[in-house]
């Protein structure tokens, strides 16, 4: 069994990021959006603006109380679409229950969507055209990253996706289907999950339940993506995989933490410097 260290990975991307960034004319800037003061997102916000600085990008981080209305925050995402200074704007999740979250990231400019999930960007990769041009959620995008690292092969692979997020699992789903894999996303309304994990060559889960993918779930040898993560009465950090007994029949499999969560902000970082460079070919044509 080997572990697949995104921690180590992120850095060594962030490390390259920084020597490109540093030879810019500015630093590329990302605004992240924080409403309300829900602990988990604070600290993902807060991670988020650390990497930025580790690398020399500009992260702004803009917060609002809990009452902000639908209406004004579109309002002040549309100041940030029209500030030619921000290349990026990620709007952290989940947002208050009265307002819709479809019509927030909708009015993001798909050029500035470093987070991948305005409909123009979700259509791209579907589509898989223009990809160059196009930004795929960070999450989907570090896992792809991670797997290619170890020399993991997707194309012709079966493919067990557990959890279909806009976030992760459909993006996810997504990008191995156009890698050449044959997936299958599980969800909430699924009978059988088992039914599609014994028989995949890789197996991807997050949906936030402890100990949800058993090692009698999966076959020998699988490639085990965590992407949940959860916190024990005892403040521990697990993911949805029983690593300690699934590992011993995995071939690869993700720690929680260390895994796919370094990817995620590497990614986001990637898809910020993307932006600039796009914007900045535009300017130039």
């Amino acid at each position: 069994m080997i572990l697949l260290d995104g921690k180590a990975l992120s850095a060594h991307i962030q490390e390259q990021l920084k020597v490109t960034i540093a030879s810019l004319p500015r630093p590329p800037k990302i605004v992240v959006i924080l409403v309300g003061d829900d602990a988990p997102s604070r600290a993902y916000v807060t991670m988020k603006a650390k990497a930025c600085a580790n690398v020399g990008m500009c992260g702004e981080i803009l917060e609002f109380g809990q009452q902000i209305n639908e209406k004004e925050l579109i309002k002040q995402i549309q100041q940030l679409n029209n500030d030619v200074s921000v290349d990026g704007i990620l709007v952290q999740l989940p947002l208050p229950k009265h307002i819709d979250t479809s019509a927030i990231l909708e009015s993001i400019d798909p050029q500035k969507d470093v987070d991948g999930f305005h409909p123009f960007n979700v259509g791209r990769i579907q589509c898989k055209t223009k990809l160059d041009s196009a930004f795929a959620p960070a999450t989907a995008l570090g896992i792809m990253r991670l797997l290619s690292h170890y020399d993991i092969k997707v194309s012709g692979k079966n493919v067990a996706i557990v959890g279909a997020s806009n976030i992760v699992g459909k993006p996810l789903a997504a990008l191995m289907h156009n890698a050449g894999a044959t997936t299958s996303l599980c969800h909430i309304l699924t009978k059988d999950i088992k039914l599609y994990t014994k028989s995949a060559d890789i197996v991807c889960v997050g949906v936030g339940k402890v100990n949800l993918i058993r090692a009698d779930m999966i076959q020998e040898g699988a490639v085990v993506i965590d992407i949940g993560i959860n916190r024990l009465d005892s403040g521990a950090l697990v993911g949805d995989v029983d690593f300690e007994n699934v590992c011993k029949k995995a071939s690869f499999i993700t720690p929680v933490p260390g895994g796919t969560g370094p990817m995620t902000v590497a990614c986001l970082l990637e898809n910020t410097l993307k932006a600039y460079q796009l914007r900045s070919y535009t300017k130039s044509c």
